[in-house]
């Protein structure tokens, strides 16, 4: 079925901004359910064979068991002084 896009555009403006409201809400459900759709599809099989993933779950596996990681504070820290680093970069 096709769906003519700037007719629904048309539509969309002309309706009343409550209504608006629950298109955009509709919207947004039927993403989430295509999403939630997509991940259920997830070949669980083919990620077991992808040896970047694996290389990368195994060196996070030994970086929490030797302590490099990092708590939610000294995260947004850590990212914060490199949005710092980058910025001055720019500034050069």
């Amino acid at each position: 079925m096709s769906v003519d896009r700037e007719e629904l555009k048309r539509m969309i403006d002309q309706i009343p901004e409550q209504d608006a409201l629950e298109v955009f809400d509709f919207i947004g459900y039927l993403n989430m359910k295509r999403e939630k759709n997509d991940l259920e599809q997830l070949d669980v099989a083919s990620l077991a064979e992808d040896a970047d993933l694996i290389r990368q779950v195994q060196q996070s596996r030994k970086d929490r068991e030797n302590g490099r990681i990092y708590g939610q504070e000294a995260g947004l820290e850590y990212l914060r002084s490199k949005v710092k680093e980058f910025e001055h970069e720019q500034n050069l």
